[in-house]
């Protein structure tokens, strides 16, 4: 029995040494100290071996048991090391070889925009609001002025969810929960999305607007005509022309159209412009008084002004886009364009 065991551990010993993969360690490992491995049968036969020499034979295999499994332990550590080095040369990087090129992203033209007006509106003391995409038809039409029935509502095209909820047509409604958030006097603006059904090369069913609203005491229209031109200066230069045409809007009275030098042709005469060298800017006018009564703020004492320019228009024009629908395809080539 002791001849064996020593048999046993000079070959569970060669065989370790031999082998080159984690694989073949294991089944060598299983050959010797498994449920049916030598060693474990020669444990097992322990109580064949006379009394007198169990103890010595007991001890010897322990001792061969323990070095094999050092000897398992230290191949198999010394294998996984080798494996990783080996991987690690697969995977190896030559940081000297030249570069593929990084392709680097830019912000879309109407997050540009949008983030260069909020600036702008910022720097001029106004604070910016958010509101639902979804509104009551309160909010949207008869807070501002414009009751069931009324015309001004034809020229919304509006898209209800229920009968009283709706996609908000404008970002209008804005002054009216401004009106309830804040005590005159405050100056806020509202960025947003706003839907309506209507779809042709300069409208979309989605479409981006601001909504800008003052309320101070002795507010005037020559107010709004001097902020508004200092808007324009900012976001289109100095050379910026401008002319003002009546209007009308339920929310806002006396109501006007602003329109600024055609960025698309320079005032020449384009098609986006109709050749008339002028493009749309902004809308609105003074709040009107009954407005302010409804939120609860003393039209006798205070007074305001209102506008809401369409954002992807101004994108449009600003960077010579011909059709609306271009900035909201996701087309690559076209977004390269606007870097």
């Amino acid at each position: 029995m002791k001849q064996k065991l020593e048999e046993i551990l000079k070959n569970g010993l060669c065989e370790i040494e031999k082998v080159s993969d984690l694989k073949s360690l294991d089944e060598v490992r299983v050959t010797y100290l498994g449920k049916a491995g030598v060693l474990t049968q020669i444990l097992r036969g322990m109580r064949d071996v006379p009394a007198e020499e169990r103890r010595e034979i007991g001890s010897l295999a322990n001792s061969v048991r323990e070095q094999i499994e050092k000897k398992l332990s230290e191949k198999w550590a010394n294998l996984e090391n080798e494996k990783l080095l080996a991987d690690m040369e697969k995977e190896k990087v030559d940081i000297t070889e030249p570069s593929k090129g990084v392709k680097r992203g830019a912000l879309h033209p109407l997050t540009r925009f949008n983030n260069k007006f909020m600036e702008m509106c910022v720097e001029m003391g106004f604070t910016v609001i958010q509101t639902p995409e979804i509104e009551t038809d309160y909010n949207n039409f008869e807070a501002l002025n414009v009751p069931k029935n009324h015309p001004a509502r034809d020229m919304q095209d509006s898209l209800y969810i229920t009968e009283n909820i709706l996609l908000r047509t404008h970002t209008s409604p804005a002054q009216v929960r401004a009106m309830h958030m804040f005590k005159p006097p405050f100056k806020i603006v509202c960025p947003g999305r706003v839907y309506r059904n209507d779809d042709d090369s300069s409208h979309s069913p989605i479409f981006n607007q601001f909504e800008a609203l003052v309320i101070d005491e002795n507010v005037s229209l020559k107010d709004f005509m001097t902020m508004v031109k200092e808007m324009a200066v900012r976001l289109y230069g100095k050379d910026v022309k401008m002319r003002v045409r009546p209007a009308y809007f339920p929310f806002t009275e006396p109501s006007i159209e602003i329109d600024a030098t055609c960025q698309m042709c320079g005032g020449k005469g384009c098609s986006l412009c109709k050749g008339t060298g002028f493009s749309e800017f902004f809308g609105g006018g003074i709040v009107n008084p009954r407005i302010l009564e409804m939120a609860g703020i003393d039209s006798n004492k205070y007074s305001g002004f209102a506008f809401g320019p369409g954002i992807d228009r101004s994108v449009m024009v600003t960077n010579k886009i011909p059709n609306i629908k271009y900035l909201f395809r996701n087309d690559l080539r076209f977004l390269k364009q606007m870097r």
